[in-house]
C-alpha cells in the first residue's frame, strides 16, 4: 500500500507541477493532509482516502473542455495497474465521480465516509485565505473580470450553466464558497470550516469598502 501511494504521489507531482489555476500539485498535498486529518477523527478508511485525495483533481474536467467521464476512466485504469483491490478501486472511482461542486442548487450525490472526508477537505481548500488566493488565481487564467457591480451571481440549477459561468470572479463566492460552510458532511470539517467562512465575509467586507473607495 505504501507503494501506491510513491507511485501516484509521482503521477501527480509530474502532471500538475506546472498548473496556474489554482489546481496544482500544492492543493493536491494540502487537500490530501486536510483529508486524512478529518479522516483519523472520523474513523475512515486511509488507504481510500489517501489515494482519492491523491487523483481527486489529475483529470480534472476543467482540464478536459468539460468532459466528465476522462477522470474517472483514467482513476480507474491507473488503481488497478497499480492493483488495488476492486472494492477500493470502485470506492476511489465513485469518489473522484461525485466530489466536484455542480451548483448552488444542485444537491451533493451520496458519499462513502472515506468520501466525504475527501469532498471535505477539497472544499477546505476552496475556503478562506488559501480558498480566496486560489479563486482569484482561476478567474485570472481564465481572463474575469474581478468584480461588475452590474453583474449579480447567479445560483445555478444544473451542472451545464454553472461549469459555464464566464461571471466575475467575486461573484464566485456567492455561488459556491460561501456556501460550503454549510455543505460539509463530517463534523471535524464543519468546525473547521467556521473560521475560513468568517475570513471570506471579512474579506469582503473589506473588498466592497476599497471598491467604493472608503478605506
Amino acid at each position: 500500500m505504501e507503494q501506491w501511494i510513491i507511485t501516484t504521489t509521482a503521477l501527480v507531482k509530474e502532471k500538475m507541477a506546472q498548473d496556474g489555476t489554482g489546481h496544482d500539485w500544492w492543493h493536491v498535498h494540502r487537500v490530501r493532509n486536510l483529508a486524512l486529518t478529518i479522516a483519523c477523527e472520523e474513523g475512515a478508511n486511509l488507504t481510500v482516502v489517501e489515494l482519492a485525495a491523491l487523483l481527486h483533481d489529475v483529470w480534472d474536467h476543467k482540464l478536459y473542455d468539460g468532459d466528465l467521464t476522462v477522470a474517472p476512466r483514467e482513476a480507474r485504469r491507473w488503481l488497478e495497474q497499480l492493483g488495488v483491490p476492486a472494492a477500493d478501486t470502485h470506492e476511489i472511482v465513485t469518489i473522484i465521480e461525485r466530489i466536484s461542486f455542480k451548483g448552488a442548487h444542485v444537491p451533493d450525490a451520496p458519499l462513502s465516509l472515506a468520501g466525504q472526508c475527501v469532498q471535505d477537505a477539497d472544499r477546505l481548500d476552496a475556503m478562506g485565505a488559501i480558498g480566496i488566493a486560489r479563486t482569484f488565481a482561476y478567474g485570472g487564467s481564465k481572463g474575469r473580470l474581478l468584480y461588475d457591480p452590474n453583474h449579480p451571481p447567479t445560483l445555478h440549477d444544473n451542472f451545464a450553466a454553472y461549469a459555464g459561468s464566464t461571471a466575475p470572479t467575486i461573484n464566485h463566492f456567492y455561488e459556491k464558497l460561501l456556501l460550503l460552510k454549510d455543505r460539509m458532511h463530517t463534523s471535524t470539517a464543519k468546525r473547521m470550516a467556521e473560521k475560513r467562512h468568517a475570513f471570506m465575509e471579512a474579506y469582503l467586507e473589506q473588498f466592497y469598502q476599497e471598491w467604493e473607495g472608503k478605506k
